[in-house]
């Protein structure tokens, strides 16, 4: 049987320690992020595209029955070529490599870039097969972004490719 004694120190201690944790747990303020930034997420996580080709009718002819398929595509995926600007200035420049073993995994990139808020010229590019030349999705915007708002760059293929939200 508890001592009257030990349940009031086990009452004062027990309060001390939840008024310690009351207080670190509100009381020091800590900001993400300034109050004149704002922040630029850059999430991608994309399958790079495949170098397919057509085969011949001579190779077609070649193979058994059951193996001719028309198409031949490697199982590895190709890099992909990433560039952002923000107000004409390269800001991040990236060749994302296929993950696993075989190459034929998703390529992912994640980024942030803090910005002073207010009006900028934002462009992304990327090009998913390295084999043809330039940027086959390109996404500019002129973007204003408030004190402290996060703004995300993503990749999403229904959506038409690179978008803003």
């Amino acid at each position: 049987m508890l001592k009257p004694a030990a349940i009031v120190g086990q009452v004062i201690l027990y309060g001390a320690f939840a008024a310690f944790i009351g207080y670190f747990a509100t009381s020091p303020t800590y900001d993400q992020i300034p109050d004149d930034v704002a922040l630029i997420k850059l999430s991608i996580s994309h399958l790079g595209d495949r170098a397919c080709r057509k085969r011949t009718p001579e190779e077609l002819a070649k193979m058994p029955p059951n193996m001719r398929a028309p198409m031949e595509c490697p199982r590895e995926r190709s890099d992909i070529n990433l560039e952002v600007d923000l107000d004409g200035e390269p800001v991040f420049r990236t060749v994302l490599h296929p993950t696993g073993l075989y190459k034929d995994g998703v390529s992912t990139v994640y980024k942030r870039f803090e910005v002073k808020a207010g009006t900028h010229q934002l462009a992304v590019r990327m090009n998913d097969n390295l084999i043809v030349p330039g940027f086959n999705f390109v996404q500019e915007e002129e973007i204003t972004l408030a004190p402290r708002q996060v703004m995300v760059v993503d990749f999403n293929p229904d959506q038409g490719g690179l978008y803003f939200k």
